[in-house]
């Protein structure tokens, strides 16, 4: 057991060391004083000068920035989600006063107040103005500071997309507040919330109260998620959520599994090809960058067109192919199978042939090509 751990202890330091971080003091008009903050860039930062990033900032950054960069990292290595600048905020013997909002009305005020503004009006547009950031912001906070993030969903023109609320210490109208914001959201927003069975009392009866207001919200442009952990602690709480929540909000971002195969796709009664289309045209229009559509992809929904034998969609699959992958013989082979499916035998014959030039991928070979091509050769004399 002690060798496992170890293991991953090494593997999630080997994944903090290979990307960048960077320390650095600044100073804030706002706060009138300096902060620490830590900023982490994705592995090969400087090598795409056109490409943007997700932002996240993350409060309580003197303990959370490390277990957010990490699992951000891990994360996107395995292209799970996209690559990431990860802002932590500095927050040691400070979180009381940055937090600090009225016991009447429940908002920021005085330091809370300065802070709040510190982050949307200095934090937020310094931290553009030095590095590549796109539209797709998350806001990451924990107990205090959890409660804190919400404050920035109430503004008419909302500075996050996502919010990871961990184990959050609510303010007294906090519950009303999200309840009402969330419900009038004419864009995506993705909301996260989580606790343990063995958090502070007050914590875990305040945020499965959140959760329940939540749950009855109908709105199709909120994402909400929630989760409640058994025997965690309250400072554990994030070990186990962030991973959590990165697998929620990005998962449009990953590849087609197995539940979404059986569960979406193979349920269609309309164009399979369509669907891959539009789960890239919302990860592009989310997080602002252009993705290829995966080759594991184009394989899940071809083998949906096998299994319901709905060999017309072979064509778009085929059109679309070859626009992501020209070079190669993927375009080919799902057109070809369109022909041969459809009865436009030698077009199917030629269309196999024609292949022969171009480079192989994902199992297609140009030897498959030509054996295909002989088989419908010898089946009808041509």
């Amino acid at each position: 057991m002690k060798s496992v751990f170890f293991f991953l202890l090494l593997v999630f330091s080997c994944h903090i060391l290979s990307a960048q971080v960077i320390y650095e003091a600044f100073e804030s008009n706002k706060l009138g004083e300096s902060r620490e903050l830590k900023i982490q860039l994705p592995r090969g930062y400087d090598k795409n000068d056109k490409k943007t990033y997700p932002l996240f900032i993350v409060l309580d950054g003197d303990y959370m920035f490390e277990a957010v960069a990490g699992n951000v990292d891990y994360f996107s290595y395995w292209e799970d989600m996209p690559e990431s600048i990860v802002v932590g905020v500095n927050q040691l013997d400070k979180r009381y006063d940055d937090c600090l909002y009225s016991e009447q009305n429940s908002l920021p005020i005085d330091t809370g107040a300065k802070f709040f503004e510190f982050i949307g009006a200095e934090l937020i547009p310094h931290i553009q103005s030095k590095y590549k950031i796109g539209n797709f912001k998350v806001a990451v906070g924990h107990g205090e500071t959890a409660n804190f993030i919400n404050y920035y969903m109430l503004k008419q023109q909302p500075l996050f997309q996502a919010y990871f609320v961990i184990s959050p210490e609510l303010a007294p109208k906090m519950n009303a507040f999200v309840s009402d914001r969330l419900l009038k959201f004419e864009s995506k927003i993705f909301y996260y919330l989580a606790t343990s069975t063995n958090d502070v009392p007050s914590i875990l009866k305040g945020t499965e109260e959140l959760n329940n207001s939540l749950s009855s919200l109908d709105n199709k442009n909120l994402y909400l998620y929630f989760d409640k952990f058994e025997g965690s602690s309250h400072y554990a709480v994030p070990t186990h959520a962030l991973p959590k929540a990165l697998e929620a909000v990005f998962s449009v971002f990953q590849p087609i599994s197995k539940e979404e195969y059986k569960e979406e796709i193979l349920k269609l009664e309309s164009s399979p090809v369509v669907y891959l289309q539009e789960k890239y045209k919302t990860i592009n229009e989310l997080f602002g960058l252009e993705k290829q559509i995966l080759i594991n992809d184009f394989k899940a929904i071809e083998a949906a067109i096998e299994k319901k034998e709905a060999f017309q969609y072979f064509e778009e699959l085929g059109k679309l192919a070859r626009d992501e992958y020209p070079e190669t013989l993927l375009g080919n082979y799902y057109l070809a199978r369109f022909y041969e499916e459809t009865g436009e035998t030698k077009k199917a014959m030629r269309t196999y042939q024609s292949g022969y030039s171009f480079e192989e991928i994902g199992g297609i070979t140009k030897d498959l090509m030509l054996e295909k091509a002989d088989a419908i050769k010898a089946d009808f004399g041509y």
